[in-house]
């Protein structure tokens, strides 16, 4: 996946002299994930810009910069560093072109590594998609493999929207195919396996875990379908509707805590479309509302198979015992 990123980077850079890449180390380092390695030596400091660890001045000078007609790439070290920036990206970069009526595009794409399961400290391995998702004027999108991963990029740097891309950095390393051509429009939402008794709703790195949940309830006779949210600002509703209606089950399982996380809009807007087609209420599974907790116990904090499995089990098993 992090080769998909780079290999995305490198070839919108060499279409498009307006795209620039920022951020802290991205150059000569090549990105603490080495997500950005080689496009100093290939494209030079003034297209690769190594920025002071400050990451409203980040946004706010990608801002600045697609002001004056570039198409920044400003990459955000770690989840829990976004904050800083969180004014800039809320106040300005969502609403400038709402403010401007319309006339004032910022083609701006945040790259944010999120999620946890690689052992780090804290503030490194958090799930903060929801407040950017909450937050009218911006494109939200989460990759699951390296398809997406390099499509999905490809797609944001081309869009005048601002877009909050999220990379799951547990997957950095998984390898798959990528094809030629992107098989989906960026906000839609890909079905990654059908069933016919619940369906599992994942994106970024919960996507792996659910596709192996649902594998292993097929042992147990069980048919598990999984849908790759990709977009979670926008919402490809459509599809989450057309799964629930096919199974009458549907369990929504990512690393941020179930509180007024995204699986709470999955489930009130699957319910409100398909409230006479489902056998059991939506059900969530997600990390816990808690700080994140030290790297030693944070198996016990995020979702695995076992978890989703008794979801699943609820959701079918759902009014046998009423």
């Amino acid at each position: 996946m992090a080769a998909a990123l780079r290999a995305a980077l490198h070839t919108a850079m060499a279409e498009d002299p307006r795209v620039v890449v920022t951020g802290e180390d991205v150059g000569r380092l090549g990105g603490v994930f080495r997500v950005t390695d080689g496009l100093h030596a290939a494209f030079g400091d003034r297209r690769v810009v190594d920025t002071p660890l400050a990451e409203s001045g980040i946004v706010g000078t990608a801002i600045g910069l697609a002001l004056r007609g570039y198409r920044p790439v400003c990459e955000i070290q770690f989840d829990g560093f976004v904050y800083p920036a969180f004014d800039q990206i809320v106040s300005q970069l969502a609403k400038l072109r709402a403010r401007s009526g319309g006339r004032t595009a910022l083609p701006i794409v945040i790259r944010i590594p999120f999620g946890g399961g690689i052992g780090a400290v804290e503030h490194h391995s958090e799930s903060n998609e929801a407040y950017f998702a909450h937050t009218a004027g911006l494109r939200v999108v989460a990759c699951a493999d390296a398809h997406d991963a390099y499509h999905l990029l490809r797609q944001a740097v081309a869009a005048d929207d601002p877009v909050i891309f999220f990379e799951p950095k547990r997957r950095y390393w998984t390898k798959g195919e990528v094809g030629q051509e992107p098989d989906l429009a960026p906000d839609r939402a890909r079905v990654r396996r059908v069933g016919s008794d619940c369906t599992l709703v994942a994106y970024g790195p919960s996507v792996a875990t659910a596709l192996a949940a649902a594998e292993a309830a097929e042992e147990d006779g069980w048919s598990v379908g999984v849908v790759d949210l990709r977009s979670l600002s926008p919402l490809d509703l459509p599809t989450l509707t057309e799964q629930a209606r096919r199974t009458g089950r549907m369990v929504v399982v990512h690393e941020a805590t179930t509180f007024l996380g995204m699986g709470a809009e999955v489930a009130a807007a699957v319910t409100e479309a398909c409230f006479d087609h489902l056998e059991a209420p939506v059900l969530r599974v997600g990390g816990y509302h808690l700080p994140y907790p030290p790297a030693r116990v944070e198996d016990d904090f995020l979702p695995d198979v076992d978890r989703v499995l008794a979801a699943v089990d609820r959701a079918v098993g759902w009014g046998a015992d009423r």
